[in-house]
């Protein structure tokens, strides 16, 4: 059993909404990525570690505690960044951190400084005049600032630009090599790519397919065979892209992105 263990999940809204017989384990220091387009299931199996919904059937465990059960004695140990992050408005972000920490039982700053710092982010002024991507800010500092064991993080870059989009890869990947445990759901490839060791595909609430990262795209690899016009030309051409010269025949092996991997089980789908 892994530090996340989630048994034969199932949530059913009707009309195929929600989560079907869902199983998958996260272990110790594992960085899973987690990816569905939108109504997939992703944020109701979250929301079901988080203890915030009662499964219908089937179980989900942190450290061997139940999620429903006792979900105030795991939220100690998590750091979680909701897909819709809820906030008081007519708070500043500095108080909101406050109140976080406080209500947390944090008796220090932690990594708020450096977090802040690192997200070029002045929390002073009021939430609701904030943008989008200041109030992911918010969020992302108000997750990791007390240095959590674990991270449940849903679409975690929604709002961010490019640069703050990379620090965040950054950070998930330094946490990662500190040993944490991560479960990371995004539409975003490059992050899970980047950041995971496997990968989970959810679609219509059932699970399709969970692997290591690289064993997924090994399985995804085409061989592409070109004819350049001589074979001096095919000699540049194989040394460009590592491909294998015959004459004037170059073969190229190449690995389909995390993507098109992900576009393979949808069918073709593209709308995420």
């Amino acid at each position: 059993m892994g530090v996340l263990s989630i048994q034969n999940l199932t949530r059913d809204y009707g009309g195929g909404r929600g989560v079907f017989d869902l199983s998958f384990a996260v272990a110790a220091g594992e960085a899973f990525g987690f990816l569905g387009p939108n109504g997939a299931g992703k944020t109701t199996t979250i929301r079901h570690l988080m203890g915030f919904i009662r499964p219908e059937a089937g179980r989900c465990s942190v450290g061997g505690l139940d999620c429903w059960r006792e979900a105030a004695k795991i939220q100690g140990r998590l750091g979680y960044i909701p897909g819709e992050i809820g906030f008081f408005d007519d708070m500043s972000g500095t108080e909101f951190l406050q109140f976080t920490a406080k209500y947390r039982g944090q008796k220090s700053d932690g990594r708020t400084k450096e977090l802040l710092e690192r997200f070029e982010l002045n929390p002073k002024g009021k939430i609701k005049k904030m943008s989008k991507g200041m109030k992911q800010k918010v969020g992302i500092v108000a997750a990791f600032m007390h240095d959590p064991e674990i991270l449940l993080l849903d679409e975690p870059t929604g709002g961010l630009d490019p640069l703050m989009q990379n620090r965040f890869i950054d950070l998930v990947a330094e946490e990662k090599a500190r040993g944490k445990t991560i479960l990371l759901s995004s539409h975003m490839f490059e992050e899970v790519e980047r950041c995971c060791d496997r990968v989970g595909i959810i679609r219509a609430g059932k699970l399709v397919t969970v692997d290591a990262t690289e064993a997924l795209r090994s399985r995804h690899m085409e061989t592409h065979t070109v004819t350049l016009d001589t074979e001096e030309e095919a000699a540049a051409f194989a040394a460009d892209f590592h491909g294998r010269q015959t004459g004037r025949k170059v073969t190229v092996v190449a690995m389909k992105s995390l993507e098109e991997i992900f576009l393979h089980y949808y069918g073709g789908e593209k709308s995420c």
